[in-house]
């Protein structure tokens, strides 16, 4: 600025640092053109919070409104849910990816999550975008992502107070939030369950965060056989 003292020399801490921040703006760069940033992964909004979120190395647009083909050619008409992480077909509500997945005759996925999870959009980022898995989340089972810090406000005839916990259901997160911990136990997220459509039992263990593709694409394949 006008007024600073003049610079003679430049201290090495100085220079290190300048060069740190240099370094990542140029690493961060072709993240606006959609190229992964796997080393910021989860920090910033979901993908699909972006203003162009299909940039050169996005992954496909998968359209997932109106009608959709099911396992045997048979058309199906079903409303999906706005929330989907990668493009993917997806339910924000249970009952209506069950009814779906009745319809279809595939396993559910249950993807308990939210907002304000880093570690959801790591997975998301660095697990899900995998071509291998991406495939098969949207092929071989019906994705319900349930976001457990949701504040959109449910119906008043919806709206009271838990028999179980005894907590305030108030919005669409108290709701799936109360739902994750009775029927399963836990609180955290990311939670993914793969399930029947008979009951709430999972046909596999629980997963939660690993990094680990070949692990998720195992932990998917079992499930999916299970189911069969």
């Amino acid at each position: 600025m006008p007024l600073d003292s003049p610079v003679t020399t430049i201290s090495v801490s100085r220079l290190s640092f300048a060069m740190i921040f240099m370094i990542l703006a140029f690493y961060m760069l072709p993240g606006i053109f959609g190229a992964p940033v796997k080393l910021i992964a989860g920090f910033p909004p979901p993908e699909h919070y972006a203003e162009s979120k299909n940039g050169a190395y996005a992954q496909p647009q998968i359209s997932f409104t109106g009608t959709m083909e099911s396992a045997g050619a048979v058309e199906t008409t079903a409303e999906f849910g706005h929330h989907c992480p990668n493009d993917l077909p997806c339910f924000n509500d249970y009952e209506q990816g069950l009814a779906y997945a009745k319809e279809v005759g595939k396993p559910i996925m249950l993807d308990f999550t939210g907002w304000g999870c880093v570690n959801c959009r790591k997975m998301e980022e660095n697990v899900w975008k995998d071509e291998r898995v991406h495939q098969r989340l949207r092929d071989n089972v019906v994705l319900i992502s349930l976001y457990v810090d949701d504040r959109t406000e449910l119906p008043k005839s919806e709206q009271g107070v838990s028999d179980l916990t005894g907590r305030k259901i108030k919005n669409i997160g108290n709701k799936w939030s109360e739902f994750q911990e009775v029927n399963f136990q836990e609180v955290s997220q990311p939670l993914y369950v793969i399930l029947g459509h008979d009951d709430l039992t999972p046909l596999v263990e629980k997963n939660a965060y690993n990094p680990d593709v070949e692990a998720y694409i195992d932990w998917l394949d079992r499930g999916v056989a299970a189911f069969k």
